[in-house]
């Protein structure tokens, strides 16, 4: 019977189903070659992942730019996260490379304060990193080191040094990504202009009444992205995050609805998706340094 979702809850559960040996019980790094072939199946998995897929890219198409990666592709899941493709009862040789870590491995650690900043591990698959020949090396680089500190009989330095070296290669990708944004500048564009139309498309008839203030989890959705990759995206692109993009918008429509002598301001205010008048006033003089009443009456 087809299985729907395996889920895996500890790094050594992971390690047995590969049949790998365990060398820490919150920590792994797993040439995949050497695992033995496993069925296909969803998995959700209860600890950090960082797969590098070994995988022959070929042209891959984004927009109307073609970009050249064959050496492999980074794809960073966090716990609670889905990956995989259906069980359809066949078995495969994996190929790559996987580190994992536990989230009790990191607690107190440095890089447990900053786990959070490294959006990527949020990202959908579709938005994984593509990685350069270079790139690719010092990733592979990086899982051998760590791979080398968990051979080595566990001692009072083991988690400090693991930790700094995983900390370490999520810089590096933290860094890759943003090469990507750069290389992709042009379909950055398109999704910026994208995302403006759908602001305004939003702003012009009674959705906002409806459905309240446009938030980025539901422009990410329209735009066919992971709120997290829109967000780091928008930010590249503008120096904003995409909430304060969209803040900007919603004050742009403001100024013009309020000008309107018929409307109160508590009215333009519903009108454009707040629930109560007064956070729009506080976010209008946020932006623009005066009340929707004295902008009224200086213009």
């Amino acid at each position: 019977m087809e299985k729907q979702i395996e889920h895996i809850s500890t790094v050594v559960d992971y390690n047995h189903l590969l049949g790998v040996e365990t060398f820490h019980p919150l920590v792994s790094v797993i040439d995949l070659s050497e695992a033995q072939r496993i069925r296909h199946m969803r998995r959700i998995f209860g600890f950090y992942v960082v797969f590098l897929k070994e995988v022959k890219c070929g042209d891959l198409i984004y927009g109307r730019q073609y970009y050249d990666y064959q050496e492999g592709t980074l794809v960073c899941l966090a716990p609670g996260q889905i990956a995989g493709v259906a069980d359809n009862g066949e078995t495969f040789q994996p190929k790559g490379w996987a580190l994992c870590f536990h989230p009790d491995f990191i607690r107190g650690t440095s890089l447990g304060q900053h786990i959070k900043e490294y959006s990527f591990f949020s990202y959908e698959v579709n938005e994984a990193l593509h990685l350069s020949e270079r790139e690719r090396s010092m990733v592979v680089d990086s899982f051998q080191k760590i791979r080398e500190e968990l051979q080595h009989p566990i001692d009072r330095h083991s988690r400090r040094l693991i930790a700094i070296q995983i900390e370490t290669l999520l810089d590096y990708c933290l860094r890759f990504y943003e090469r990507q944004f750069t290389t992709r500048q042009q379909v950055n564009r398109d999704i910026l202009s994208r995302f403006e139309r759908l602001i305004d498309e939003y702003l012009s008839d009674d959705t906002p009444q409806r459905e309240g203030l446009p938030t980025v989890k539901y422009c990410a959705g329209k735009l066919c992205l992971s709120p997290n990759y829109f967000g780091d995206l928008i930010k590249k692109e503008t120096g904003k995050t995409a909430q304060e993009y969209i803040q900007v918008k919603l004050i742009d429509v403001a100024k013009e609805r309020i000008l309107d002598p018929k409307k109160t301001i508590g009215q333009t205010a519903y009108e454009l998706g707040f629930q109560y008048p007064q956070h729009f006033t506080r976010l209008f003089k946020k932006l623009t340094g005066m009340t929707p009443n004295e902008y009224r009456s200086a213009i």
